[in-house]
């Protein structure tokens, strides 16, 4: 069994019911558990053209599935809610990203796991830095927490 974090968000129509009905469908994937998750938070998109905010938030999960499987369970996930393919930064229905797999790190053609912006990205690092702050980037070597608050550190500056 492997741990792995994900991260939800929405910033077309229903935001609130799109995030429950992902994790809803997430908790019905075979060999996967939902273990925790964050609170959604409203957020500004990052890039792309003028949009709704998002809400976004963080799970945690148990998984059986080795992260190629996981990725095709999010992506049907996503495709079975509507989401339409566009541009990175684009509105979406949902949007689900895996941003840790246990202590992987892989990069291939489809995917890179560790998400390769996640410790960029506020929206991700405050729901994540909620559930588990104690969580080590295996490529940075620093903590949820502390990439969290090096963030909060650079906005107040």
């Amino acid at each position: 069994m492997a741990i792995a974090y994900l991260s939800i968000g929405s910033n077309v129509g229903d935001k609130l019911y799109n995030c429950n009905e992902a994790i809803r469908r997430l908790q019905e994937v075979e060999g996967a558990e939902v273990l925790a998750r964050s609170v959604l938070y409203l957020t500004k998109p990052a890039g792309g053209p003028r949009q709704e905010d998002y809400l976004n938030g963080v799970l945690k999960i148990e998984t059986e599935n080795p992260p190629k499987r996981l990725l095709r369970d999010v992506k049907a996930i996503e495709n079975d809610m509507g989401r339409k393919p566009a541009p990175r930064n684009y509105p979406r229905i949902i949007d689900i990203d895996i941003l840790l797999y246990d202590d992987l790190v892989l990069k291939t053609r489809e995917f890179t796991i560790p998400h390769p912006r996640m410790h960029e990205r506020k929206f991700i690092l405050k729901g994540f830095n909620e559930i588990a702050p104690e969580e080590v980037h295996p490529v940075t070597g620093k903590t949820v927490g502390r990439m969290y608050e090096g963030l909060i550190r650079t906005a107040a500056s």
